[in-house]
């Protein structure tokens, strides 16, 4: 498998242009570039909430059954974080607009599964508000 991926937001397939890497959590910053923190999905909750000033996250989904990252991203949005947030790994099409509402303001997936889910069908889920069976039944 290749270690290229493929950053999705609601314009489609874009190019990554996070250019200060990431760290571990606990892990002190390399340089002066304000480096992402990369969240792995058994984090415990307790630990986000000095997290607030970090100019990006990434929480990693290591299957696409696991939602562990949608509690993540809901909860650090509850807890005040403003910067990027950014679901990386087995994240589906079908899963898209759950990733928006829970507070992630893009995805990236491996390349691989860009091929098996082209743009196209992350597209027909971008309109994520429209896709809110509650607005829907309120409607």
């Amino acid at each position: 498998m290749s270690d290229e991926t493929v950053i999705v937001t609601d314009n489609g397939f874009v190019a990554d242009d996070w250019d200060c890497g990431f760290r571990e959590l606990d892990s002190t910053p390399a340089n002066d570039c304000p480096q992402g923190i990369d969240l792995p999905s058994n984090t415990p909750p307790e630990t986000l909430a000095g997290l607030a000033n970090v100019a990006m996250i990434r929480v990693d989904f290591p299957g696409p059954g696991d939602g562990r990252g949608f509690t993540l991203a809901a909860s650090l949005r509850r807890l005040g974080f403003k910067g990027r947030l950014r679901a990386k790994g087995h994240v589906l099409a079908d899963q898209y607009a759950m990733a928006r509402r829970s507070g992630f303001d893009e995805v990236e997936i491996p390349a691989d599964l860009a091929q098996r889910q082209p743009e196209d069908q992350w597209l027909a889920r971008a309109d994520w508000r429209a896709h809110d069976y509650q607005a829907r039944m309120r409607g």
